[in-house]
């Protein structure tokens, strides 16, 4: 029970990503053969890997742990779905953050922390190509009316493709 309370309220209290620097085209990313794309319905930033899903999430596992944030956790759907009798290509969600900056968008508007701390979601398609996936902090802000929070939000935005490059990149 101590360590469910303990995981609820680390989930309620971080929030964002530190400060370092699918469907229609969006932000493209340094290399144009790898372009992130957004899905303006959903929100949605996917760009493909290059690696297994397994060495993907070990990449950004670790590019977090070399930037201080703070890794929540990290769920295997696989596992899951085989542990429950069924069949799920390889896909894993990491779930991290950087209270100086979720906090800073909680203050805002505190029920942002519903979409807090940031999540990347690594999976396989059908046709064995692996892709990484985040959300736009920009549907943070439109979702919760977020004003004056530009800043952090760039800062937000900018973090989550540098690690997703960085992950993905061969």
């Amino acid at each position: 029970m101590k360590r469910i309370i303990f995981f609820v309220i680390a989930l309620v209290s971080l929030g964002g990503v530190g400060s370092i620097a699918a469907q229609e085209p969006a932000t493209q990313s340094a290399s144009p053969e790898r372009a992130a794309v957004t899905d303006e319905a959903t929100g949605l930033v996917t760009i493909e890997s290059a690696y297994s899903v397994e060495e993907t999430m070990n990449n950004l596992e670790a590019a977090i742990d070399e930037q201080g944030l703070i890794v929540v956790a990290r769920i295997d759907h696989a596992a899951n779905a085989e542990g429950a009798d069924l069949e799920l290509r390889p896909t894993q969600l990491l779930v991290f953050g950087n209270p100086e900056l979720g906090t800073q968008l909680m203050q805002a508007e505190q029920a942002v922390g519903i979409d807090l701390p940031q999540k990347f979601l690594a999976w396989e398609a059908e046709d064995g190509t692996v892709y990484l996936g985040w959300n736009d902090p920009s549907l943070l802000a439109e979702r919760h009316g977020l004003e004056d929070q530009d800043e952090v939000l760039d800062q937000v935005s900018m973090a989550l493709e540098t690690l997703a490059e960085g992950a993905t990149a061969p």
